[in-house]
């Protein structure tokens, strides 16, 4: 199916490596134009390298950080059609899961939002004018499944992906008229850094269940979880999602959300 993103300009966060590096990976696949945002590169986007590829390096923990990159977009390809909030999770320094809601400070709960809510709106702020300029865009807030499934860990980044989920529905009120799409894709677990890194939530996991880390990857966290396909998602799962809602194909799909999630949520 040709997703009709030929010469579209996107803007992808947290690009560098898992969801956002899919994603990049899969728009350009599909000849957009893609301005890639993360702290620094990484050698696989590095070897995505060419014409209609441009990486910014940014701390999206700068307030100023989320415009600079929608104005690189209109430098470098003229506009903006696609913005991707994908950057969130852990914000820089940070290992999660943490467990209890006594544990994250009032500096966490900020941290947290900041890397998590904020920058996306900043980057949607930034965004916004540019897409009305080009009569319409897509938006699509990466969330999580724990918005709406928490549980007594991460409570601080539960919150901050409740209030992304929000966010979306909000816009897609205000903005659909004028052309702007938003939707959000949640995901489940999936296998990405925050999960294989040393010292990342499988390491953490297992230390509590008594286990190794290859052990919580492959047996423990799909069991925890209670994952239909028994497996975390892959970050690739994700990003044909995310293409999709990016693509004039789904013209007729706004404030709504996708969980890609591996059957983590049960509830009808």
């Amino acid at each position: 199916m040709d997703l009709q993103l030929t010469g579209r300009v996107a803007v992808v966060t947290g690009a560098s490596k898992g969801i956002g590096l899919a994603v990049v990976r899969t728009l350009l696949a599909e000849g957009a134009r893609v301005v890639a945002a993360s702290r620094k590169s990484s050698a696989e986007l590095d070897a995505l390298a060419g014409a209609n590829l441009v990486h910014v390096p940014v701390d999206l923990m700068d307030p100023e950080a989320p415009g600079r990159v929608v104005e690189r977009a209109v430098e470098e390809f003229g506009g903006l059609d696609v913005l991707v909030n994908n950057a969130g999770g852990p914000p820089p320094g940070v290992s999660l899961p943490r467990f209890g809601f006594l544990t994250p400070t009032d500096d966490d709960w900020r941290e947290m939002f900041e890397f998590n809510l904020f920058s996306a709106v900043r980057a949607i702020r930034a965004a916004i004018p540019v897409m009305l300029g080009r009569g319409g865009g897509a938006i699509v807030n990466v969330s999580s499944v724990l918005a709406r499934q928490p549980a007594p860990m991460n409570v601080d980044y539960n919150a901050a992906k409740a209030g992304m989920n929000t966010l979306t529905k909000v816009l897609s009120e205000e903005y659909g008229p004028q052309g702007i799409r938003v939707n959000t894709v949640s995901p489940g677990p999936v296998l990405t850094a925050w999960w294989t890194e040393e010292g990342g939530a499988a390491d953490i996991i297992a230390g509590q269940a008594g286990t190794d880390r290859e052990s919580v990857l492959r047996n423990v966290a799909p069991e925890m979880m209670n994952l239909t396909i028994g497996r975390l998602v892959d970050p690739q799962e994700i990003a044909d999602m995310v293409a999709l809602l990016a693509s004039p194909r789904s013209a007729g799909t706004t404030g709504a959300e996708f969980a890609v999630d591996g059957g983590f949520l049960k509830a009808v």
